[in-house]
């Protein structure tokens, strides 16, 4: 979401909790659910869920994050062609939890446009099949949202969303049908769009990018050449009672020191070169942080800090991860003036 002024604020302003515990459980808007403060992400750029050749490691790491009080689980149809979806259903299917939260998304291709609400079912008939459960928590749209269709990457319209035969309609369907309770948007796409169709309160959750190298939005920091301006859509969304997920909480790895990976390499949406540009910005900020404070664990403790965040979305790839992160977030939310400073000492391209 381009195009909103930049502005540098002092983090002071952002409301953290001050209560921890080693698994912090908070309201996911108005939905009623207490979601973990971490959730677990079978996304493409851990890789773990999207390779039908790590059974083992996917069970030994949903294994951890179960005994670690993780509670939600998000995958995506596009996540590796359906095997994020039908690998996670294997483990989930093995372990048998108690109680257990699983997301899932539809994203509607250009072509499928004139018939939106047989294609959401399809889809949905699909994921169910593959995740081998009768009913998702979250149905999340996977478009991003902007004045025309195509403008950005797999963008759809406000009219496409809120229209007749469109996909608040098509969810709603779904949900009298019992295959999703709860419904959710990917918060990507140009703020007047995203914002409208926030305010019309057919939607209870969205998932957006919050991370240490681009705030914008959980605050009215944008980045000298950041990617987007998030527009502080976690305030918009507090207000109206939403729930959110941040995403990206270690900017696709740049933040946890990692190299591209082959998801990186080829996706649309935040291309290689976004990359390797927060790559040399994580490196500044990693040389100076505090002694005893690494790069990861600042990441994290940000993203889980802002009050508005109900969870840190993060795609582990092993138990060892999945440890590391719950042992970052029982240390509580980073100090309001090291926020600050962080920030300040944002390198500039």
């Amino acid at each position: 979401m381009h195009g909103l002024g930049a502005e540098r604020v002092d983090f002071r302003d952002v409301n953290i909790p001050v209560s921890w515990a080693a698994m912090q459980y908070r309201s996911l808007g108005t939905t009623g659910i207490r979601i973990s403060a971490i959730s677990f992400g079978a996304g493409p750029v851990p890789a773990l869920f999207t390779s039908a050749a790590a059974a083992d490691r996917q069970l030994a790491t949903v294994r951890a994050a179960l005994d670690a009080g993780i509670n939600w689980f998000d995958t995506a149809p596009t996540y590796g062609d359906g095997q994020s979806e039908s690998s996670l259903g294997a483990v989930l299917s093995q372990l048998s939890p108690a109680s257990v939260h699983v997301a899932t998304k539809v994203r509607l291709p250009a072509e499928e446009l004139r018939d939106i609400p047989r294609f959401a079912a399809a889809s949905v008939e699909a994921s169910l099949a593959r995740l081998n459960r009768s009913q998702v928590t979250l149905l999340q749209l996977h478009n991003s949202i902007t004045q025309r269709r195509g403008d950005q990457p797999t963008s759809i319209t406000v009219d496409d969303i809120l229209g007749p035969g469109g996909v608040a309609e098509a969810f709603s369907a779904l949900r009298r049908q019992g295959k999703a309770v709860h419904f959710g948007l990917t918060g990507l796409g140009d703020a007047p769009s995203l914002l409208e169709v926030l305010r019309s309160r057919a939607f209870e959750t969205i998932q957006v990018p919050y991370h240490l190298l681009n705030p914008s939005a959980g605050s009215r920091l944008v980045p000298a050449g950041s990617e987007a301006n998030y527009g502080n859509v976690i305030g918009e969304c507090e207000r109206l009672g939403m729930g959110v997920l941040g995403i990206r909480v270690f900017a696709g790895g740049a933040l946890a020191g990692q190299p591209p990976g082959a998801h990186t390499r080829v996706t649309k949406f935040f291309p290689l070169a976004i990359y390797e540009r927060d790559q040399r910005r994580a490196a500044a900020l990693a040389a100076d942080l505090p002694a005893g404070l690494t790069l990861r664990e600042a990441a994290l403790r940000f993203a889980i800090g802002h009050r508005g965040v109900s969870s840190a979305l993060v795609g582990f790839s092993s138990p060892e991860q999945v440890n590391e992160a719950v042992a970052f977030a029982a240390r509580g939310p980073l100090d309001p003036e090291l926020m600050g400073w962080l920030a300040r000492r944002l390198p500039e391209d």
